[in-house]
């Protein structure tokens, strides 16, 4: 992965893809901060942050996520619940 970021806000979903083959979540979601702007991803296929994320979506939490680029894709790598 390339191109590494960090961002704080609060993850909105924006859509739900279909399942891997091996039957993992997949979804593309964005992190916006207080001001509204943001940032959007995707989660990485075949990933435990498929379900990590899943615990933050739409809830009033403030976390901090790394993305980067993977085959052109900005894509998840990390994510920690904020201070």
């Amino acid at each position: 992965m390339k191109n590494i970021t960090r961002h704080t806000g609060k993850i909105k979903k924006i859509v739900r893809l279909k399942n891997s083959e091996n039957g993992n979540p997949q979804f593309i979601l964005g992190v916006f901060n207080e001001k509204g702007l943001g940032w959007t991803f995707r989660t990485p296929k075949d990933s435990m942050l498929g379900y990590e994320i899943q615990n933050y979506i739409d809830y009033d939490v403030d976390v901090t996520v790394t993305i980067g680029t993977h085959y052109n894709t900005c894509t998840l790598n990390s994510i920690e619940k904020g201070i």
